[in-house]
């Protein structure tokens, strides 16, 4: 049997689907269908395609009653899951929980074998591989993670502080001027962590032996949420002396305008003789909520700054790492844009009464 007279623009495209086609279902009939055209026998196409012969007759008749739509593979949408949705997601669940909660002891978290016992030994299904049951939870989108810590905040004022900080970040004061202050360190020398571009198999090697005779510094900072520019200095001690001396080299950049510094709960920032000077310098203290430091938005300054600048590095005197943090901030105030914005989708935006918070 043959396939029926076909036209020359017909032949034209059959050719190019045989040559260009990306779906090999597509690309298979058609060269069926064009050597058949071309006078070749069913015998014949079955020994070149390496296809049964009911597959080559049944691709012509194909053709015949339906031309080129019957190319196109006909999907039906395969073998109904074994394992329904509902059931799907009851293991997804089982999953996300601790298997002392359904009696199994001795364990603190699944393995996918020990899941998978637990899910047949219930009768939650009859059988299923680990492949299986690491395909059910990537597509519920549960993966595996480190666990990580919280705290709770122990300030009774911890609501009233936050709304007072976010009230400061989404709408400055005309009057004045807010600054988030807060110190970084300890700056010791030594071999830091990091990553970098490398050859595949061959990471960068720093020393694992360092001695720190060179003691360690700290950096107190300033974060400007007008410019967005990052005012520092390093100092061997971070006393009340030096956070002073800090508050004044800000109250002489700004003279006429009132400062709003955002801090912690650090001692010398609440010493008698800097809130004394604050009263009578027209500088308000604007305290964080204990275990809150989240809430400090030079927090990711310091992030961004110990990952650019210092993860990787094995300085080994106080000043080369002191210029390299100093080239660090020189870019950064470079590039620097008002910080506006704050955590505008976090969760923290909806709490009302609960003091409680991830720190």
């Amino acid at each position: 049997m043959f396939v029926r007279a076909v036209s020359m623009e017909e032949g034209r495209r059959l050719q190019r689907i045989s040559r260009s086609s990306k779906d090999p279902i597509r690309l298979r009939r058609a060269i069926v269908v064009l050597m058949s055209a071309q006078g070749q026998t069913v015998k014949d196409i079955t020994s070149l395609m390496q296809v049964g012969e009911d597959y080559v007759r049944d691709v012509i008749h194909a053709f015949n009653e339906r031309g080129f739509d019957a190319l196109d593979p006909k999907w039906s949408g395969g073998r109904r899951p074994v394992i329904s949705e509902r059931v799907r997601e009851h293991i997804r669940l089982i999953a996300r929980t601790s298997p002392a909660d359904w009696g199994v002891t001795g364990f603190a978290t699944w393995s996918l074998s020990k899941l998978a016992e637990h899910l047949i030994d219930r009768h939650v299904v009859p059988r299923i591989s680990r492949e299986t049951l690491r395909r059910i939870l990537r597509e519920g989108k549960v993966c595996w993670q480190t666990t990580t810590t919280w705290k709770a905040s122990t300030d009774p004022d911890f609501i009233a502080k936050m709304h007072r900080i976010l009230a400061l970040y989404d709408a400055p004061p005309a009057d004045g001027r807010v600054i988030c202050v807060d110190e970084f360190g300890p700056l010791n020398l030594m071999p830091r962590k990091g990553k970098a571009w490398r050859p595949a198999g061959r990471p960068r090697r720093l020393r694992a032996t360092y001695n720190r005779y060179g003691g360690v510094m700290h950096m107190l900072a300033a974060l400007d949420l007008v410019t967005g520019k990052i005012s520092y200095r390093i100092r061997t001690r971070k006393r009340w002396r030096e956070f002073l001396g800090l508050l004044k080299t800000l109250r002489q950049r700004w003279p006429e305008q009132k400062l709003y510094v955002v801090l912690d709960n650090f001692s010398p920032h609440k010493h008698a003789e800097v809130r004394t000077w604050a009263a009578d310098h027209d500088v308000e203290l604007v305290f964080l909520p204990t275990y809150g430091s989240w809430l400090n938005w030079i927090e990711s300054e310091f992030a961004a700054l110990r990952y650019f600048a210092l993860n990787g590095t094995d300085h080994r005197t106080h000043a080369e790492q002191n210029a390299a943090i100093a080239a660090y901030i020189r870019w950064r105030n470079a590039h620097a844009e008002p910080k506006t914005r704050f955590a505008p989708e976090s969760p923290i935006r909806r709490w009302t009464d609960d003091p409680a918070n991830a720190a």
